[in-house]
C-alpha cells in the first residue's frame, strides 16, 4: 500500500468518529420538538406524540374549564416540558388544575386564577393513586386566589406524590377556603421517603380561616406520621400567613426547613408529627402583629439551630418559642413526648412568650427528657422574664445561654443575666455587642430577600387596601348617595351633607367604603326602609362615622336588619368599623337588629365606639351562626368601647364558636367603658344575658356600668382562654356567669373588683 493511501485512510479513520458525532448531534436537534397548541383537542394530540427532549407550549390565552393531565416519560437528559408560550400570559380559569404523572418532566410558567379546581387539588404529583409522578419539576407557575367559592369545602392547591419531586419559584397567595395550600403525602409506600425538594416560593397572604384546616404547608399526615419523608424545605418566603395556629404543620419525619423568612405571620412553625427534623437558619419577623408566632417542638430528635426570632407576641400553642408536653403511650394522632431535642444558637429577640412544657394536663403529662437549651441569646426591652414553665423541665439541660436582665426569672441555671447591648449586622440582624462567638445566631446567617422568591412577572401583594385612602364624594340626598356608591372605588368616602336621607334601596358592598357626615357638630340623619339597609358581599369592608341611623320608616316585619352579611356564604373576610353613632328606633317589629352576620361569614375586625344604641327590640352584634360546634367562628376581633346601650330586648353581643379545636387564636372581645342599661331582658333573648360568649377564646370586659340589664353569661370550651372581668359596676343585674364546659373545676376566668349592687328604693 502505498504512502499516499496510508495517510488517505488515517483520515478517514479521524473524521469518521467527528461525522458520527455531528449526525448524533443533529438527530438530537431534530428529535427534540415543540408542539405549540391553542385548543384542548391540539394539547391531547400533542401529549400522544411527545418523546423525551420535548415540549408542549401552551398559547398564550385564557384557557376556560382546562382539566390538565401530563402524563409521559422522559429521561434525566431529556425532561418532556409543558411551559407557558410567555410566562404569566398562559391562564387557567374557571374549572381548570393539572394532573402530572410520570418521570423527568416540568411545568413552567401557568397561572391559575379566576376560578377554582373542580377536584380536590390544583396541582398534583398523581394522575390518580396508581400514577404518580416522580423526578418532576413545577416552577413559575402562579395561584392566585383559586379558591373553592364554599369556605368550607376544603381543597388543596399544590400536592406532592412519588419521590424526587421539586417545587420551585412559585406564587401561592390568597387561599381564603378551608384545606391546606400545599401539602406532601405519604400515603403510599411510593410516596415516602421522597426526598421532595420545596424551594424559592412565595407563599403569600393567607387570610385568617377563622377554623382548623388553614395551614401553608403540611408535610405527611398523622396516620403517616411515623414514616421518614426527607423532604427539603428551603429558602421559601411565608408572607402574613394567617390561615390558622400552624403556618407550617410537620408530621413525618427526616425534614429539613432551612433559610425560610417568615413575616408577619400568625401561627408557628410546627413540628407536630415525625421525629428526627432539622429546623436551621430560618427568620421569624413579627414586627409586633397579634400572634406572630416560631418555632413549637413535639417528638423525638427534633434539632432546632441558628434560627433568628424577632418581634413575636404570640403566646400559647402560638408562641414565640415552645416546648410540649407529651400524652405518655401516646396514640398516633396525639403529642409524643419531646426527647433528645438539640436547641442551640438560636437569637430570640423581644420575643414575648417562651413556653416550655406547654400544654400540661390530665392528658399531656409527659414531660420533656434527655433534651438541650445551650448557646441561645434571649434579648427583651423590658425586664419581664418570657419564659413560662407548666412543669417539670429538668429533662432540658440548660447552658450558656445569654439574657437580658429579668425580674424575678423562672430559670436561673444555665443563663447568663446582664445588660445587653445590641447592633444590626449587615444582614440586617440584631447581635449582642458582647456576647461570646458561639451564643446566638452565625454572624453570616442570611436572610432571604423576597424578590429572590416566586416569579418576576407576577406582581406580590401589597399591603390591604385601608378605610380613608381614596377619593371623597361630596352628596346632599338619597338619590346622589346612591350615584356615589355606584361610581366609588374601593377605600373611597362617601361624606353626607346635614339632613335626612330616606334610603329606600338596600346597598350591597362589595368594595371598602366610608360614610361619614361632612360637619361632625350636624350629623346627616339616615332613615332606613328596607328590611336591610347595608349588605356586605364578597370583597365589601363598612365604615360608619358620625351619623345617625333611625328605625322609624322600617318596614313592620320580624328580623329586620340595618346592617347584614351576604345571605349566601362568603369566601372574603371583611371589616366592619363605626364610631360617633347615634342608632334609635329598631322597633317596629320584634328581632330588629343592628348587625345580624350570616351563615359562613367571618370578620377580621368589628370595632364599635363612641356611639349610642337605644329601643332595639333585638340584638346589637349576632356573631352567633356557626352552631356545628367545629371551632368555626364568625369574628376574629369584636371591640365595644365607650358606648351607651339602653333598652336593648335582645343581647349587646351574641358571640359564638363552638367545639374543642385548638388550632385557632380567636374569637377576641373586648368590651370597656361602656354602659348597659335596661338591655337583654326581651322574651325572646333565649341566653337571657346582655353579652352572650361561647367559646370565646380573648376575653377583656373592663370598667363597664350595668344597671337593670340581664347579666353576662359567659361558657368555655378550650383549654385555657383568657377571660378577665374586672373593675365593673353592677346595678339590679345577675352575677357574671362563668361556665366549664368541657374542662370541669375551677373557673379560669379572672372575675377581679366587680361591684353588685340592688336597685335603689323609690
Amino acid at each position: 500500500m502505498s504512502d499516499n493511501m496510508v495517510r488517505k485512510l488515517k483520515l478517514v479513520k479521524t473524521f469518521l468518529p467527528l461525522v458520527a458525532i455531528s449526525l448524533s448531534l443533529l438527530s438530537n436537534a431534530v428529535a427534540a420538538k415543540q408542539f405549540k397548541v391553542s385548543s384542548q383537542e391540539q394539547y391531547s394530540k400533542a401529549l400522544k406524540q411527545v418523546q423525551p427532549g420535548d415540549s408542549i407550549i401552551l398559547a398564550d390565552k385564557v384557557w376556560q374549564d382546562f382539566e390538565i393531565v401530563f402524563k409521559a416519560k422522559g429521561t434525566k437528559d431529556k425532561p418532556i416540558t409543558l411551559q407557558a408560550q410567555t410566562s404569566g400570559k398562559t391562564v387557567l380559569s374557571g374549572q381548570s388544575n393539572l394532573r402530572i404523572a410520570g418521570e423527568y418532566l416540568i411545568v413552567k410558567g401557568l397561572v391559575f386564577k379566576d376560578g377554582y379546581s373542580p377536584t380536590g387539588e390544583v396541582i398534583s404529583f398523581r394522575r390518580n393513586k396508581d400514577d404518580l409522578a416522580s423526578h418532576t419539576r413545577v416552577t413559575e407557575v402562579v395561584i392566585d386566589h383559586y379558591s373553592n367559592p364554599d369556605k368550607f369545602e376544603s381543597d388543596k392547591w399544590v400536592v406532592m406524590y412519588g419521590k424526587h419531586n421539586r417545587f420551585d419559584h412559585s406564587h401561592l397567595v390568597g387561599k381564603s377556603n378551608a384545606g391546606v395550600t400545599m401539602a406532601v403525602r405519604l400515603n403510599t409506600e411510593a410516596s415516602q421517603e421522597n426526598h421532595h425538594r420545596i424551594d424559592h416560593n412565595y407563599f403569600g397572604p393567607r387570610p385568617i380561616l377563622g377554623s382548623n384546616g388553614g395551614e401553608t404547608l403540611r408535610i405527611g399526615t398523622s396516620h403517616y406520621s411515623l414514616t421518614d419523608s426527607f423532604t427539603i424545605v428551603e429558602n421559601n418566603y411565608f408572607d402574613r400567613c394567617n390561615g390558622e395556629v400552624e403556618i407550617i404543620s410537620n408530621k413525618s419525619g427526616k425534614n429539613e426547613f432551612r433559610g425560610n423568612v417568615f413575616f408577619e405571620s400568625r401561627g408557628t412553625l410546627t413540628l407536630r408529627h415525625g421525629s428526627g427534623n432539622l429546623v436551621e437558619n430560618n427568620v421569624f419577623f413579627g414586627n409586633g402583629v397579634d400572634h406572630t408566632g416560631g418555632i413549637r417542638v413535639i417528638n423525638g430528635d427534633q434539632t432546632i439551630r441558628n434560627n433568628y426570632l424577632e418581634g413575636l407576641t404570640g403566646y400559647r400553642f402560638g408562641s414565640g418559642f415552645t416546648v410540649m408536653n407529651g400524652v405518655i403511650n401516646s396514640p398516633i394522632n396525639r403529642y409524643h413526648q419531646v426527647e433528645n431535642a438539640l436547641i442551640e444558637n438560636n437569637t430570640l429577640i423581644n420575643v414575648d412568650h417562651i413556653h416550655l412544657a406547654a400544654g400540661s394536663d390530665k392528658e399531656r403529662q409527659a414531660v420533656p427528657v434527655d433534651s438541650v437549651f445551650a448557646n441561645n441569646l434571649i434579648v427583651n426591652d423590658t425586664d419581664k422574664d418570657n419564659f413560662s414553665v407548666f412543669d417539670d423541665v429538668s429533662g432540658i439541660e440548660f447552658r450558656n445561654n445569654l439574657r437580658s436582665k429579668v425580674y424575678e426569672p423562672a430559670l436561673t441555671d444555665g443563663f447568663t443575666d446582664k445588660k445587653v447591648g445590641l447592633a444590626k449586622a449587615s444582614n440586617g440582624l440584631l447581635y449582642a455587642k458582647d456576647a461570646a462567638a458561639n451564643v446566638g445566631v452565625s454572624k453570616d446567617l442570611k436572610v432571604l430577600d423576597k424578590a429572590d422568591t416566586g416569579v418576576s412577572w407576577y406582581q406580590k401583594p401589597g399591603r390591604v387596601v385601608d378605610f380613608d385612602q381614596g377619593k371623597t364624594h361630596k352628596v346632599a340626598d338619597a338619590k346622589s348617595l346612591y350615584v356615589a356608591i355606584e361610581n366609588s372605588a374601593s377605600s373611597d368616602v362617601i361624606s353626607l351633607a346635614p339632613g335626612e336621607y330616606i334610603l329606600d334601596k338596600i346597598i350591597p358592598l362589595s368594595k371598602t367604603i366610608t360614610f361619614v357626615s361632612e360637619e361632625s357638630a350636624n350629623p346627616a340623619v339616615l332613615k332606613v326602609s328596607r328590611s336591610t339597609t347595608f349588605d356586605i358581599h364578597d370583597g365589601g369592608n363598612l365604615k360608619l362615622e358620625n351619623l345617625v341611623i333611625d328605625g322609624e320608616y322600617a318596614p313592620d316585619s320580624a328580623g329586620n336588619a340595618v346592617i347584614r352579611t351576604s345571605k349566601i356564604p362568603m369566601l372574603a373576610n371583611y371589616r366592619f368599623v363605626a364610631s360617633k353613632l347615634k342608632v334609635s328606633n329598631l322597633d317596629i317589629n320584634h328581632s330588629f337588629h343592628f348587625f345580624d352576620a350570616g351563615n359562613r361569614s367571618f370578620a377580621n375586625e368589628i370595632s364599635i365606639t363612641n356611639s349610642h344604641f337605644s329601643k332595639v327590640t333585638g340584638d346589637i352584634l349576632r356573631l352567633d351562626k356557626e352552631m356545628d360546634d367545629l371551632g368555626i367562628y364568625n369574628a376574629e376581633y369584636v371591640t365595644l368601647n365607650e358606648n351607651i346601650f339602653d333598652s336593648i330586648q335582645g343581647a349587646v353581643i351574641k358571640l359564638y364558636r363552638g367545639g374543642t379545636d385548638e388550632s385557632t387564636f380567636g374569637p377576641h372581645f373586648t368590651f370597656n367603658n361602656n354602659q348597659v342599661i335596661n338591655t337583654g331582658k326581651g322574651k325572646r333573648n333565649k341566653y337571657k344575658a346582655s353579652l352572650y360568649l361561647h367559646g370565646v377564646q380573648v376575653s377583656d370586659i373592663e370598667e363597664n356600668e350595668f344597671s337593670q340589664s340581664a347579666g353576662i353569661r359567659i361558657e368555655h370550651t378550650v383549654g385555657e382562654p383568657q377571660t378577665l372581668v374586672k373593675s365593673n359596676n353592677f346595678t339590679a343585674t345577675p352575677k357574671v356567669s362563668v361556665e366549664e364546659l368541657n374542662f370541669p373545676g375551677e373557673i379560669t376566668a379572672t372575675l377581679e373588683d366587680n361591684h353588685y349592687q340592688a336597685a335603689a328604693k323609690k
